[in-house]
């Protein structure tokens, strides 16, 4: 299957289109101002507690407080809490989980307000973004997504995507996995690994424990509401999530998006560097390859 991108980089905002086989099949619109993205992670204050809900608001800065549910707690929230006091306090001075112990798991069935009381820190995911007059649906099960793997820190979880239909190439994949999973991480192996080798997972890993350890020098010094992590630009998570052999080209308005995304594929599919193209027509790119119309 054929697969390609047209990016138009507009003043205001950037919209994607994933075309497969010439038909549009996907189309996101990312504006340039925005500021809360989902998976960025942020240090929060809890405002108040719902207990009718069985939930909390969470202050990260945004003008309306963000909803963190009982059951987006996760069940490591305890380890996740006691890493974040550590890490403060000084008593965990590295990033890394080896000699952590973590804290038993949460009951499904329990209260917000046995783990959680106004006014504490916490560490905290966004799910969903705000919508209208509603804040953020946030998550404490913190995850940390790559190209072929999504690390789960104070997790002991393995599985590998439900999508890879071969059962030898799934026990292969978890085997590798299995080998190279930094201690107290739990792991997802994606589809987009199907066929890699260990060196590309282990690649993987290693640039998300280097995200993961500069949150945690973020963490040591930081005041809530304030952002530990950013996620990715839109471009670049479609392009983490989807780019595979099948891309054929990525064609783009825009010239310092242009490097950008060059500079991305060169990093992680270097093989691959050159079918990103830079439009240069004075027709609307959307118009010149079709997409209009089927957006119409």
């Amino acid at each position: 299957m054929n697969s390609e991108l047209i990016i138009d980089s507009a003043a205001s905002e950037v919209t994607i289109a994933l075309l497969e086989e010439k038909r549009l099949v996907e189309l996101n619109t990312e504006k340039k101002e925005h500021n809360f993205s989902v998976g960025d992670i942020y240090l929060g204050r809890v405002k108040k507690l719902m207990p009718s809900l069985n939930a909390a608001f969470v202050d990260i800065g945004y003008e309306k407080d963000a909803f963190l549910h009982y059951l987006d707690l996760g069940p490591q929230v305890q380890s996740l809490m006691k890493f974040m006091k550590g890490t403060t306090s000084g008593k965990q001075p590295e990033a890394v989980l080896t000699n952590f112990v973590t804290e038993p798991d949460i009951q499904k069935s329990g209260k917000v307000s046995q783990v959680l009381s106004a006014n504490m820190m916490l560490m905290v995911q966004i799910a969903k973004e705000p919508i209208s007059s509603k804040g953020p649906r946030i998550t404490s099960e913190i995850s940390l997504p790559g190209r072929y793997v999504v690390l789960m820190p104070f997790s002991d979880s393995l599985s590998v995507s439900s999508k890879i239909k071969s059962a030898a190439e799934r026990t292969r994949l978890k085997r590798l996995a299995q080998s190279i999973v930094p201690r107290n991480f739990g792991i997802i192996v994606r589809t987009v690994a199907e066929g890699k080798k260990v060196a590309d997972l282990d690649q993987d890993i290693q640039d998300l424990m280097a995200r993961w350890e500069s949150l945690h020098a973020q963490l040591k010094t930081a005041q809530p509401p304030a952002r530990l992590l950013g996620e990715i630009d839109r471009t670049s998570t479609i392009l983490r999530d989807t780019l595979n052999a099948d891309f054929n080209s990525i064609h783009v308005n825009d010239v310092q998006l242009y490097e950008e995304i060059r500079t991305y594929i060169k990093a992680k599919a270097p093989e691959q560097v050159d079918i990103v193209k830079l439009y240069k027509g004075k027709i609307p790119i959307f118009e010149f390859t079709g997409v209009d119309k089927q957006i119409k």
